[in-house]
């Protein structure tokens, strides 16, 4: 499995904490209230889209909007398009922390030794998880809620202390869907 390496930023943040979006699914559409929850995390330090992206580059177009992207191939994204990743699995890091970034986390195996945070898709299911020392985090899908009760983001924190936390924000939250 081809592994994509993206580095941003450099050792610790100065002061405060440094924040990471997370989303997944989107299945060519990104809806205003996705876009709305990451804006207000502002600045992001990067966003981590774990795949299933849609047909175009047109939603990591916009997500670039927000903040440096990173993204990975899902198993509905087929074909090679300019501006879509290629690779299956993601490797970013961020103060220092190492994150996993794939779309069905099945396909991983192992988690490799020093990864902090695998972030991935897929089931539309948001999670926080942490076992083994390695945080699971799954922002859910931001366009296609199945049988959850909404959409979802997620968002990672580092925090200048060395910690890392994940939250989901519930885009039902932030108003009714509008397409």
């Amino acid at each position: 499995m081809p592994t994509q390496r993206t580095a941003y930023g450099s050792g610790a943040p100065t002061s405060g904490s440094t924040h990471i979006g997370l989303i997944s699914d989107t299945h060519g559409w990104l809806d205003s209230r996705a876009v709305e929850a990451l804006e207000r995390e502002q600045p992001l330090a990067a966003i981590l889209h774990a795949g299933d992206i849609g047909e175009t580059a047109q939603v990591l177009y916009e997500l670039g909007a927000i903040a440096p992207v990173t993204a990975v191939l899902g198993n509905c994204d087929h074909g090679v398009v300019p501006g879509k990743p290629t690779v299956a699995v993601a490797r970013a890091n961020f103060c220092g922390k190492t994150i996993l970034v794939i779309h069905n986390l099945r396909d991983l195996g192992p988690i490799p030794a020093g990864v902090d945070v695998v972030v991935h898709g897929h089931l539309h299911a948001p999670s926080v998880v942490l076992g083994n020392g390695v945080l699971l985090v799954n922002p859910g899908s931001a366009s296609q809620r199945r049988r959850q009760p909404s959409c979802s983001v997620g968002v990672l924190e580092i925090s200048g202390d060395d910690e890392i936390s994940a939250r989901i924000i519930e885009l039902a939250d932030l108003g009714p869907r509008v397409r």
